[in-house]
């Protein structure tokens, strides 16, 4: 007889409800729910789910059930020695692990006290409890006090498991006999009339689809879209950024970066060491035939040696000798700015307002922790034009920010060798629960903008941030380890849909 007969049969010749552990203790769950739930659909039955927590003994349990506690032993062996036990010997009479547990529980007890290095019993006879309390938690699998089986769990010689069981009562349908449903309306059933008396399987409208396998975006690229979004709704035009690897010129000396600064050192930049120097600046294949014919790159080159080396353009510059092996030492870029300074290089030709954008990989040798990763994407913003002053870049970055749910920002001064004034930016973290930096900000230096042949009354916003902030900001986490390397939950990638940045 198959479980879903069973279950009708052994409900008919009851007058209440059944308990499905007591009518069919040896049926597998699985099988016993299936049927269940196939007969409730039918309204042919209706059950209750109950649940309780049951224990079982531990290998150690059962034998203090049989034999006595650990502390009990040891009472009786100092009980037993009329002289007293010496604590040396104890091992030896009742073995290693009673008398490592059972020594301290006897004297929490007062069973036994301590006379120099002797033990003694202080009372003559005891009941042992813990033995007690096994034995009814093997004969009812529980115990009447909660407190009990929390310490008994504590020394592990308990261990809970759920259990589930079912009640199940007749339901307004019921009948003693399943009837098997019809999943298709054939040709034969219509030709034959048989369709007329068929039982035909209604549709479930509740049933939940099985979910399908797809992709799904990392959290990070969802972020990134928004911030896409963000710039193109600003009127900025995207960078590209297919570099990783770039010349100390680009990345540092373009920048008015001198060539002794901290950032050049092994413990801030991946240096390349096959091959160990690049090119000259010079047209990619990009450049259109005008760009080729105006943009001067050996100028571009000998003006930003001259205002390190010597001082130009009315700064005294950094007064060194900048060497031309050092500013073209091949490094995996450590910021998308040489993106920047290549694009303002080529505005030189028609110099006038521009918004430019880039989000990218950049790199830095960095050691990892809760906030700081070797490899990050930076989100960076460039916007040139006349008249710009310092209260419009805050002004614009609380914009900025804002479209992305980011609001009561902080502003720090700091310190850029190739922006002056340069501000951090700080938001507030709720899931570390305090102010994290989230982006850099400044207005480039002249010294950064005239070698590439701008005006000296053109003025460019340059702010940048890492796109990793952000995102765990968004997300509420705490770790960026959590975002993205190994410990990366691959549920957490695919359940969390894609964001939504406030917009203003």
């Amino acid at each position: 007889m198959d479980t879903t007969s069973l279950i009708l049969t052994t409900l008919s010749s009851s007058n209440g409800p059944i308990l499905t552990a007591e009518a069919f203790p040896d049926l597998d769950f699985t099988t016993l729910k299936s049927s269940l739930d196939r007969l409730a659909s039918r309204e042919m039955i209706s059950y209750e789910t109950l649940e309780r927590d049951e224990y079982s003994l531990s290998e150690e349990a059962q034998g203090i059930a049989r034999e006595g506690s650990h502390e009990a032993k040891v009472f009786e062996a100092v009980r037993k020695a009329l002289d007293g036990l010496k604590v040396s010997e104890l091992q030896n009479v009742v073995g290693r692990e009673s008398a490592k547990v059972g020594q301290g529980k006897a004297f929490q007890a007062k069973w036994i006290r301590k006379d120099g290095d002797v033990l003694r019993a202080q009372v003559d006879s005891i009941v042992d409890v813990t033995r007690e309390q096994l034995e009814t938690i093997a004969r009812d699998k529980m115990h009447p006090d909660a407190k009990v089986l929390a310490d008994l769990k504590k020394r592990k010689l308990v261990a809970p498991r759920k259990v589930i069981t079912f009640a199940v009562s007749k339901g307004a349908k019921f009948a003693a006999e399943f009837v098997k449903e019809e999943t298709d309306l054939t040709a034969e059933m219509l030709a034959s009339g048989a369709w007329k008396t068929a039982q035909l399987k209604p549709y479930n409208f509740k049933a939940k689809g099985a979910l399908t396998m797809s992709g799904a975006l990392h959290p990070l690229m969802k972020v990134r879209h928004e911030f896409r979004q963000i710039f193109f709704e600003l009127g900025f035009t995207e960078m590209a950024t297919n570099n990783f690897v770039e010349t100390g010129f680009w990345n540092f000396d373009a920048l008015f970066v001198p060539q002794q600064h901290p950032a050049r050192d092994m413990q801030d930049t991946f240096f390349i060491s096959d091959p160990v120097k690049g090119e000259r600046p010079r047209h990619d294949d990009s450049s259109s035939e005008k760009e080729k014919k105006l943009l001067d790159f050996d100028k571009y080159w000998t003006d930003t040696q001259a205002v390190h080396q010597d001082g130009a353009f009315g700064s005294i510059g950094y007064r060194y000798p900048w060497r031309e092996e050092e500013s073209l030492r091949l490094v995996l870029r450590t910021h998308t700015t040489p993106a920047s300074a290549y694009m303002l290089h080529k505005l030189s030709l028609h110099p006038g307002p521009a918004r430019y954008f880039s989000i990218d990989r950049v790199f830095r040798n960095e050691s990892v922790d809760a906030t700081h990763l070797a490899e990050f994407h930076q989100v960076e913003g460039v916007i040139a034009d006349f008249g710009l002053t310092l209260g419009g870049l805050i002004g614009f970055m609380e914009v900025f920010f804002g479209k992305m749910g980011i609001h009561g920002l902080r502003f720090k001064p700091a310190y850029n060798p190739y922006t002056e004034p340069s501000l951090e930016i700080f938001a507030w973290h709720n899931g570390l629960n305090k102010w994290v930096e989230i982006g850099n900000s400044g207005m480039f230096r002249p010294e950064m903008l005239e070698p590439m042949g701008l005006p000296k009354d053109l003025r460019v916003y340059g702010w940048g941030l890492s796109l990793e902030r952000p995102t765990m900001i968004k997300y509420k986490l705490s770790n960026i380890r959590e975002l993205v390397g190994h410990k990366l939950d691959l549920s957490f990638v695919e359940s969390n849909p894609a964001v939504r940045l406030e917009k203003e």
